[in-house]
């Protein structure tokens, strides 16, 4: 597996990697760090390379936790993505995880839920049944979405929030850490609180 972006991120997925008895056998980053990554070197992204992003003989995972930048990756990006799911994480037969899609440990995925391209679903998050989860959304550590509940693309759930059951939360919100969201949220929303209020929006991403 190739892994692009080295920063802490790509350290879990690494670890995740390497449980599952999978090598990360390249590393691409847009500003490389001088030291070298467990020994191996890193190489310039698409940005610093001034022509095509080369072919690949295995799968990339886009190993950047901001999700507007995955985002944008993706967009530049031809390749094969591949996915990565620690064995500890629970995902039921019947649920659906989208390419590059990252699953921490301890997660559940329930019945029926659908998970997108390039989601970071965080360490012990619960994702009920019958979830949709947009692209390139983040669910953080420990947060609850409970059953049929709809999370937009590029939207993060912050740690430890709660959703009660069929919320429909937009595209690029922000849910603050702790939140309890007991009502729909629109796109470009920040909600914070218990119960979780609307404190300002933020202007949609640039290049997507």
């Amino acid at each position: 597996m190739y892994l692009y972006g080295a920063g802490g991120h790509s350290k879990v997925i690494t670890d995740i990697l390497n449980s599952l008895d999978i090598e990360v056998i390249g590393m691409f980053d847009d500003n490389p760090p001088d030291a070298r990554f467990k020994g191996m070197e890193i190489r310039d992204g698409i940005r610093l390379l001034g022509e095509g992003f080369p072919k690949l003989d295995a799968p990339l995972i886009i190993s950047v936790g901001n999700n507007s930048r995955r985002a944008e990756l993706a967009g530049l990006i031809d390749a094969n993505y591949g996915t990565a799911i620690h064995g500890t994480a629970i995902i039921s037969a019947k649920a659906k995880i989208g390419v590059g899609t990252v699953v921490l440990q301890g997660a559940i995925v329930q019945a029926g839920a659908e998970v997108g391209a390039h989601v970071l679903v965080n360490t012990a998050a619960n994702i009920d049944h019958d979830n949709v989860i947009g692209d390139y959304a983040h669910v953080s550590p420990h947060a609850t979405l409970c059953g049929h509940v709809k999370v937009g693309e590029g939207t993060h759930i912050g740690a430890g929030a709660v959703v009660i059951p069929s919320i429909n939360i937009g595209r690029w919100c922000t849910v603050g850490a702790g939140a309890v969201v007991i009502r729909d949220v629109p796109d470009y929303a920040t909600v914070v609180g218990n119960p979780a209020r609307v404190i300002k929006f933020r202007e949609p991403p640039l290049n997507l």
